[in-house]
């Protein structure tokens, strides 16, 4: 359990995560509504807004935003099952990165179901363009992640990042990595009633060439870092991958383009079921 201000709407918000029995998925649950469906699965057609970040939807109407973040700590983790009750609209931001998601899994840590997981494999390329922006999804062994950025701004400027997230690389390069806004975004997001819960405690603001967090960056290229974690989450939202993907300059409008094309393609994929390959987390196993 865990809650704390929603980045945008600004109110409190409170986050329960259960077990869930084998074949259940991912299912945000929003205690707050009585009157019709309160679940929402987690899937890539669930999308429902994708602007400033990733928003799921049901059939009901019911939505539950900025998911991402929870997402990539679930894909890394393993997490196939699980009921996450929500009493708000939008998840709690915390410090803006994954890691406290993260931490709570850990303390609690993950069984392993007397089930093969499944797993969506790549079999032919996928790229979906927009501008100078594109993302592509390729066959590989094993997931892997291939991240480009590319900002005016000297304090973010160019950065690249590959990764194989698996628990132990999310929790070592990825899972601290916060969100970030550029002063001017800042300031359009809070006249469009956006960002009313932002803070120098959730999100990186930079400002041209300056980073104006007190504390400033907990890496030098924590913007990339971030980047991908957004990605991963994003990618999750269909399951887990066996595949390349590589991002230049995409964000969650051009991931979830990605996901539909791929899985709109029934020549791009196809099950497969292996034995869970993740290290099971125990109880604080990892609280260094």
């Amino acid at each position: 359990m865990c809650s704390g201000i929603e980045l945008h709407g600004g109110r409190n918000a409170r986050l329960v995560m259960r077990p869930a029995p084998v074949g259940t998925g991912l299912i945000f649950i929003r205690t707050d509504v009585k009157d019709r469906d309160n679940r929402i699965a987690v899937r890539a057609d669930s999308v429902a807004n994708v602007k400033n970040c990733t928003t799921l939807g049901n059939f009901a109407g019911v939505k539950i935003a900025t998911v991402e973040h929870l997402m990539a700590a679930l894909s890394a983790a393993g997490i196939d099952n699980l009921y996450i009750d929500v009493d708000s609209e939008e998840l709690p931001a915390l410090d803006g990165s994954s890691e406290p998601f993260l931490k709570l899994i850990e303390q609690v840590g993950v069984i392993s179901q007397p089930a093969p997981r499944r797993y969506i494999k790549v079999l032919k390329t996928v790229e979906v363009t927009q501008g100078d922006s594109w993302v592509r999804i390729e066959p590989a062994d094993r997931l892997e992640l291939d991240v480009t950025i590319d900002f005016d701004d000297h304090a973010i400027g160019r950065q690249r990042l590959v990764i194989e997230p698996d628990v132990r690389s999310f929790r070592e390069r990825l899972a601290s990595a916060r969100t970030f806004a550029r002063a001017h975004e800042v300031a359009a997001l809070r006249e469009a009633g956006l960002s009313k819960g932002g803070s120098y405690d959730n999100a990186i603001v930079v400002d041209g060439h300056k980073v104006l967090n007190p504390g400033g960056l907990r890496y030098s290229d924590e913007f990339v870092r971030h980047k991908a974690l957004d990605l991963l989450g994003d990618l999750y939202l269909g399951g887990p991958i066996i595949g390349r993907v590589t991002a230049m300059k995409s964000g969650h409008g051009l991931n979830h383009s990605l996901l539909m094309a791929f899985y709109g393609d029934p020549e791009a994929w196809r099950f497969v079921t292996l034995q869970h390959d993740i290290p099971i987390l125990e109880p604080d196993s990892i609280s260094a």
